[in-house]
């Protein structure tokens, strides 16, 4: 009794101190050395190892007496609920980890030690999260609440207020909503995957300063239900995952200065903007896998210099001139970067094939810089007013306001026709479907190559995008693809000498435009040319498929019973088609005594009209078989139709049972009449 009373003292004494949280390690310290040498014995259905005590996947109901030294509870896997955790189980202030995971606890547990550090609680059917359980576990660092039933409302306000400790929190695979508020600023992991939650506000994660890693995974957010600046409060984050969402492009604003790792696979991403990236210079991994990605923007990796990991695969890439520069910075970054995934989808000569070997066709590239107020780019190089639109074709698209090629100003009065005639060159334009132009020229003299240019107008003074290649000197037409329906296009050219072509740098001086060549082509409808077209032939194919269908019908259902006729007729199953039930020959006025009489009528056997014998062979209506060699018969008493016959019973039967054995039995007929012989 005086030791218990010490422990009860000791207790209150580490309640007391619970606002002074600096000291309670002293105090939990002071009690353990106190009740080391007053321990009691491990229990029978537990294993102890020092401190550690296994009582785990024993089918225990509740928890038995336990060692005042125990620091470690491994109680996961048994049938625990609340009632079985005992009061006493709060005096053991040495606990400081509980395994309380997969057991029957439908409410946060009570009566836990105020010494606890590290709490499993997972695969249970919490609902709740009280203020006032959770602060008697001041001391309290890692909360595990995965696959519960915790709901945003269930968690009570400022439920964490109490635990300045509280560095990881997992509330992974419940029913939560939004972002649970009143998270406590120490919190450094957080965890909410496979959850509900569908909306972050600005002020969701504010005052988490601490916070290194978020994960989101599995939720339903999209891009209209972030807040523009929801991640940049988080200053720290060093690993984000938003694996598993609706997502069409990375959300803004995204934390740099220490980011890490990044993962947006299995999302709905269909492009990367330019600067989406920028800034992330401690970036490690970053995945993209699972999207629908077809190119990547220039300078997009340009702050990537610590990237070690880059998986990408799951996307349609396309790898056209677009992504020249990618194979580029894979080159240069050479062994310093592993690469997963980037496998071409198209062009069709290039498809299943890695991008990082594509030497051959990545020489062929020549994006070319247009404006002339900058300097111009060789073979390989690129401009960095990248458009995020899809290029056209295998060529990357440029932007510019006023282009350095001298093309015709919109604002003028002259309108261009479908061909265009210079001093050595004429052009001929012809749509050739709703995305495609034919471009054929003719030159008076030979040239080393020429430059083709097509400039798609915008709406009213906007002058769209330029998109320039060069075509080689002995070629005299050339097919501009994907194309934009229902649109206008200037298509120019202008022979180049051979000075500008071996640099491979296209020159803008006024001598060049002097020659340059432009006409105008738009594109047609998609309607009328791809939609029109099929549904007259469906008109008139598909009336002529029913007519040819139905007659195949009938004619396979007509062979069909043409066989099984034939096939009766042979084996004689048809042979009793004059045969008709009792109640049938009744309602026919032709009636025929021999069907009330039990005999089948046949014209072919021999009939007797007064009393006497019919002579039938045997199994004449059975299939085929070969002809025996001596014919069997069965002798069958004939009566007439008037129902008299050789013999008549001395009494009237009123039941003979007409066309019944029973009914020859019961008329007084002998055996012998009616046996085989």
């Amino acid at each position: 009794m005086a030791s218990g009373s010490v422990a009860q003292q000791l207790f209150m004494l580490f309640i007391c101190l619970l606002p002074h949280s600096s000291m309670l390690d002293f105090a939990a310290a002071t009690i353990q050395d106190y009740i080391g040498d007053k321990d009691m014995s491990c229990p029978s259905v537990c294993r102890c190892d020092e401190d550690f005590i296994y009582c785990n996947d024993r089918g225990l109901s509740s928890i038995p007496s336990l060692p005042q030294s125990a620091s470690v509870l491994y109680l996961q896997n048994n049938h625990i609920n609340n009632p079985g955790l005992p009061v006493s189980l709060e005096f053991h202030l040495a606990v400081r980890v509980v395994y309380l995971y997969d057991n029957e606890l439908d409410e946060f547990p009570l009566n836990l030690p105020p010494s606890v550090r590290e709490l499993h609680l997972q695969d249970n059917n919490i609902r709740t999260i009280p203020r006032s359980t959770l602060a008697r576990m001041p001391l309290l660092e890692k909360l595990h609440l995965d696959d519960n039933s915790i709901s945003t409302v269930s968690i009570e306000e400022q439920a964490f207020a109490d635990n300045p400790r509280l560095r990881l929190l997992f509330l992974s695979r419940n029913h939560l909503s939004s972002i649970p508020s009143g998270l406590p600023a120490s919190l450094e992991e957080l965890r909410l995957d496979d959850n509900r939650i569908s909306t972050i506000p600005t002020h969701a994660f504010r005052g988490l300063a601490s916070l290194r890693c978020l994960v989101l995974d599995g939720n339903l957010l999209a891009n209209q239900r972030i807040a523009d600046d929801t991640f940049s409060r988080l200053s720290n984050l060093t690993e984000l995952s938003l694996v598993r969402n609706s997502l069409l492009t990375p959300p803004i604003n995204l934390p740099t200065a220490h980011l890490q790792r990044l993962s947006l696979q299995d999302n709905a991403l269909t492009h990367m903007p330019r600067g989406s990236l920028d800034g992330m210079r401690r970036l490690q991994r970053l995945d993209l896998s699972g999207n629908n990605l077809t190119t990547l923007p220039k300078g997009l990796f340009k702050d990537l210099d610590s990237l070690g990991q880059l998986l990408v695969r799951g996307n349609p890439w396309n790898c056209g001139c677009n992504m020249r520069w990618l194979y580029d910075w894979l080159h240069a970054r050479g062994n310093s970067i592993t690469v997963r995934g980037l496998i071409c989808h198209g062009p069709d000569r290039v498809r299943d094939m890695a991008l990082i070997n594509l030497t051959n066709v990545m020489e062929e590239c020549e994006v070319v810089k247009t404006s002339g107020n900058r300097d111009r780019v060789g073979v390989g190089g690129v401009d960095s007013s990248t458009t995020n639109t899809p290029p056209q074709g295998s060529l990357f698209t440029l932007r510019s306001k006023r282009p350095g090629m001298g093309l015709p100003d919109t604002g003028l009065d002259y309108t261009l026709s479908s061909s265009g005639v210079g001093k050595s060159l004429a052009l001929n334009v012809k749509p050739l479907s709703h995305n495609s132009v034919r471009v054929t020229w003719s030159v008076a003299q030979p040239s080393s190559s020429f430059r083709l240019s097509w400039l798609r107008l915008g709406t009213g003074n906007a002058m769209g995008s330029i998109t320039e290649t060069l075509v080689r000197g002995d070629r005299r037409e050339y097919l501009l693809t994907s194309l934009q329906p229902r649109s206008s296009y200037i298509i120019c050219m202008v022979p180049l000498p051979a000075s500008s072509e071996g640099k491979g740098v296209i020159s803008g001086d006024p001598d060049s435009d002097e020659a340059l060549v432009c006409a105008k082509a738009e594109t047609s409808d998609l309607s009328p040319l791809e939609e029109d077209e099929p549904e007259d032939s469906k008109q008139i194919v598909l009336p002529l498929a029913g007519i040819i269908g139905g007659a195949s019908a009938i004619v396979s259902l007509a062979l069909i019973f043409g066989v099984f006729c034939w096939y009766g007729h042979r084996t004689g199953h048809l042979c009793n088609r004059d045969h008709y039930t009792r109640s049938n020959s009744r309602k026919n006025k032709n009636y025929d005594g021999y069907i009330e009489s039990g005999t089948k009528k046949d014209n072919t056997i021999l009939e007797i009209r007064g009393p006497g014998f019919q002579m039938t062979p045997m199994a004449a209506c059975q299939p085929m078989q070969p002809k025996p060699l001596r014919e069997d018969y069965i002798i069958h008493t004939i009566y007439p139709s008037n129902g008299t016959g050789l013999y008549k019973a001395g009494s009237h039967v009123s039941n003979a049972g007409h066309g019944t054995n029973r009914g020859y039995r019961e008329a007084g007929i002998p055996d012998i009449d009616y046996c085989y012989t």
